[in-house]
């Protein structure tokens, strides 16, 4: 299991939000951590990689230094996740263009479609830990 596990993620889109709370919520260990893309970490983190901080396009998972972004990064978090949701990591069979391709077309609508919050997620006293910028 890679030690250090970074999610990053767009802290205004109301999806990545949920996305994030759906991690926490099947993730009981922990193996996960947290950064807004909107944050200094988080820029920090991106930057070496090339991921746009500013106009988040895509959630991002850092793993020992390595970046895997758009449906790699969802697909890789959810085989860690407690079941059933590890068998989602079949789909990794499918060609990486294609999956990303849907992956784009979803995250171009996402504001639309669900809209966005004026300011990055606040966790709970309970979760603060497992974030780099509170």
């Amino acid at each position: 299991m890679p030690e250090s596990s970074v999610v990053l993620f767009d802290g205004v889109c109301n999806v990545c939000n949920a996305a994030v709370n759906f991690i926490i919520d099947r993730d009981p260990e922990g193996q996960f951590r947290f950064a807004s893309l909107q944050s200094p970490e988080g820029q920090a983190l991106a930057a070496p990689h090339g991921i746009a901080a500013l106009e988040p396009s895509t959630m991002a998972l850092i793993e020992d230094g390595k970046a895997f972004t758009q449906s790699t990064a969802a697909l890789r978090i959810a085989r860690r996740l407690k079941a059933p949701w590890p068998l989602a990591y079949a789909a990794a069979f499918v060609p990486r263009a294609l999956r990303d391709v849907a992956y784009r077309y979803f995250a171009a609508n996402r504001y639309r479609w669900f809209g966005k919050t004026e300011a990055c997620r606040v966790p709970t006293p309970e979760i603060r830990s497992r974030f780099l910028s509170a």
